[in-house]
């Protein structure tokens, strides 16, 4: 046996078989919509998978259509035959990742073991670059660094539309015997507590206003998204096991996050492990304690006392709708603000192209995806966009810059919103 034909016999090669190539997942899909090939639909890439598993095409036929799939799993939402599009993703996404091991040049894997193994897992660098962004604005040097033009057209796009970056609050560490609504254990992610520390400070605030004890546990770690989506499951999974073990050790009703990314990445960790294997039934159960923060907020009698006079609409994470299946709480949180102007997106369950860091490893194809998101967008003219996930919350920052709005639209985190409403600084 070759060693790519070693990389396809893990290939979701039965799963495919689910898919009658019916098409209702076409609409759905943005890759498919902004594109238009075939090859960029998701029973495209299925019929993709299924060839290279019966080795009718090699692995590296099958790359660049799964390299630019979203993975924002819209098409498992309509699909009727129940395809599990995200089980067939992720092992062609596996394959892949294997199969260019061996090939990649020592910088390449120095540099992903960099960024997957010891960046975004290590709170010490995170801090550090969090402390560091913070400096780099606050002495203006990114005025000078735009000027050079020495960064590539993604990153540079990207740091124009950053927001101000605040250094996180001391949090509580210690789990207290308090009577409280609900113990809560909350979960910071990396990106999140780098780029949006503040958000992390108000949802804990919000929580606590509505009664809740709420813990940040020092032992927790990355979730292990980037990792899963990049193919590096070993790494993925080993920071499942640590994030399962650091929680476990205590007796929390939620685990609650204000990441739509990382929460489909928590929800998800039983899929990493075999149904006769120990930790699934660990993973089953931390995993059913993971909330986004949105569902535990519906729950607290929080006080809105402050009206807020805008036109909004909502930008939906698709991790959050489509894995976790959370999709009313957000709406019912935004309706109880008094002035709220409440528009919906049309097609406002068409991913925004940010995708963990596809807008910056495919700019080009993310940025077609951000136009037809745009078109939507001024049609209707908020004053508001309303986010529940980081990368969501940039990529509509980019379209509403590049589309020469920043005056008339500010986008927003639901989280900061709410606290807006609720009085909370």
């Amino acid at each position: 046996m070759t060693k790519e034909q070693d990389f396809i016999k893990d290939l979701a090669y039965n799963e495919t078989f689910n898919c009658v190539q019916c098409g209702y997942c076409l609409p759905t899909c943005p890759t498919y919509v902004s594109f238009g090939k075939e090859t960029h639909s998701p029973r495209g890439r299925i019929n993709l998978v299924k060839m290279a598993a019966e080795g009718k095409i090699s692995l590296d036929d099958l790359a660049d259509p799964i390299d630019l799939c979203l993975g924002c799993r819209a098409c498992e939402t309509v699909c009727p035959t129940n395809v599990e599009y995200g089980k067939i993703l992720t092992s062609a996404v596996n394959a892949l990742s294997d199969h260019r091991r061996a090939k990649r040049s020592k910088k390449e894997k120095l540099l992903r073991k960099l960024a997957f193994q010891y960046a975004l897992p290590n709170k010490k660098v995170l801090k550090l670059a969090g402390k560091g962004l913070y400096v780099f604005q606050k002495t203006k040097m990114n005025n000078v660094v735009r000027k050079t033009n020495i960064l590539p057209q993604s990153l540079e796009q990207m740091e124009k539309v950053t927001p101000e970056v605040k250094l996180p609050l001391k949090r509580n560490s210690e789990v207290a015997n308090k009577t409280s609504t609900y113990k809560i254990g909350f979960f910071t992610g990396c990106i999140m507590d780098t780029f949006f520390a503040n958000i992390n400070d108000l949802s804990i605030k919000l929580l606590e206003t509505g009664g809740c004890e709420v813990t940040t546990i020092k032992e927790q770690t990355c979730c292990g998204a980037l990792q899963h989506h990049a193919g590096e499951e070993n790494r993925a999974v080993a920071l499942a096991k640590k994030n399962i073990v650091a929680f476990e050790k205590y007796e929390f009703d939620f685990i609650v996050n204000a990441i739509g990314g990382c929460g489909a990445a928590l929800v998800e960790y039983p899929l990493y492990f075999k149904p006769d294997d120990p930790w699934y039934k660990r993973a089953t159960t931390f995993a059913e304690k993971c909330k986004d923060i949105s569902v535990i907020l519906t729950k607290l009698d929080l006080v809105f006392s402050q009206r807020i006079e805008k036109v909004t609409t909502y930008q939906p994470s698709c991790h959050l709708t489509n894995v976790q299946h959370v999709v009313d709480p957000p709406l019912e949180l935004l309706k109880k603000i008094e002035g709220i102007y409440y528009i919906p997106l049309p097609q406002k369950d068409m991913c925004c192209g940010s995708a963990g860091i596809y807008n910056i490893i495919h700019h080009q194809e993310s940025m077609l995806v951000l136009d037809d998101k745009m078109k939507n967008i001024t049609a209707i003219i908020p004053e508001l966009i309303v986010t529940t996930n980081p990368g969501c919350h940039l990529q509509m920052l980019l379209g509403v810059e590049q589309n020469g709005l920043t005056d008339k639209i500010q986008v927003v985190h639901l989280v900061e919103l709410l606290a807006e409403a609720c009085e909370i600084s």
